[in-house]
């Protein structure tokens, strides 16, 4: 079976490793070769990080390049969607692209719908309100992150499933921990999540800055640089690196504001921190709240306050973070690993390969 696989990024963006890359071991060992086909490369998402402005006529070729590409893929089987084609366009181009009977999937970890259906400019809502209705209502399937992505799939698409974000669990493994002090707070994310780190940052620095814990920020980019607050320990994510930046890490927190985006979100840093055995505390924002069991992986806390207070319990009762660390571990590797969900999309590729 062949499958092209069309992302949005290439494979220094978390969603491309995420969701495609690491599933292609088991997807060949399945019979299924998988050729991948990014629209934008590793140097735009390098420009993200820091905060370089995108070169616009290179954006321009990708699209026109991508174009190009979808009359090309005569011995596809299926074709595999993460997101949408033409981030920004109408969905008519997009509609008009596959061959008639080609099943084609696409897949969702954000809530991509929300900046076309809210955008607070009406001339893109006249635009784009409603773009990804279409494209998923014609699709094969649909894979989602978690239930909110769900809801909004399921009435457009009947094979709709949820497959969460996950880690393989034979790579991300608790570390030994040593008992110097401090202990390390820890963050992973990117330049484009690090504005969720706002309303603990003052607790964080002050935590950092009175020597109770050492508090590390990985991934944030040059924007994490201007925001002045002492005690953080700003880390370049690098690829090699970021199991090891985990693994080094005592707690790992996950703070998200409340809004229809954020939502969408799939709770990835939570299930990095999990499978390395690390107690967490999250935001009850979304599927944060299905992943974290409250007092038991961890804690959800909602006001600074409730940070504040899990923080301490945390940093200052080390058989607490052992127990809850290994609870983590434990549900991170039967709900979130990559070993729980390969077997399920192959499932789901051969059935649509055989007209199922």
């Amino acid at each position: 079976m062949k499958v092209i696989a069309y992302t949005k990024y290439d494979r220094e963006a978390a969603s491309t490793r995420q969701r495609l890359l690491q599933y292609l071991p088991a997807f060949t060992k399945a019979g299924i070769e998988v050729e991948y086909r990014p629209l934008l490369g590793d140097d735009y998402v390098r420009s993200l990080a820091t905060g370089e402005r995108p070169d616009r006529k290179a954006i321009a070729r990708a699209y026109a390049r991508r174009w190009r590409q979808l009359h090309s893929f005569h011995d596809a089987d299926i074709v595999w969607v993460y997101a949408e084609l033409f981030p920004w366009l109408p969905a008519s181009g997009e509609r008009l692209a596959f061959r008639p009977g080609l099943p084609v999937v696409y897949d969702m970890d954000d809530a991509f719908f929300v900046p076309y259906d809210a955008n607070p400019r009406a001339a893109v809502r006249h635009l784009l309100a409603g773009k990804l209705r279409p494209l998923i209502g014609g699709a094969a399937a649909c894979t989602c992150g978690n239930n909110y992505l769900a809801d909004y799939a399921k009435p457009l698409c009947d094979r709709t499933l949820v497959v969460p974000t996950v880690v393989d669990t034979d790579r991300y493994v608790a570390a030994d921990r040593s008992c110097a002090q401090p202990l390390t707070v820890g963050w992973i994310g990117s330049p484009s999540t690090f504005a969720q780190l706002g309303p603990v940052l003052p607790l964080l620095a002050d935590l950092g800055g009175q020597g109770k814990a050492a508090i590390k920020i990985v991934g944030a980019g040059a924007r994490a640089a201007s925001q002045g607050f002492p005690g953080l320990s700003l880390i370049r994510w690098e690829e090699a690196t970021e199991v090891a930046e985990v693994q080094s890490m005592d707690i790992g927190i996950m703070p998200l504001t409340d809004d229809a985006f954020v939502r969408g979100k799939s709770g990835y840093k939570l299930i990095q921190y999990m499978a390395c055995g690390l107690p967490v505390i999250a935001s009850p924002v979304g599927v944060n709240r299905e992943i974290v069991q409250h007092g038991v992986t961890g804690y959800l806390a909602s006001t600074v306050e409730d940070w504040r207070e899990a923080l301490q319990q945390l940093i200052h009762n080390p058989d607490l973070r052992c127990r809850m660390g290994a609870a983590g571990r434990r549900r991170a590797v039967e709900r979130y690993s990559l070993s729980s969900q390969a077997p399920r999309l192959i499932e789901l590729f051969h059935s649509l390969a055989r007209g199922g």
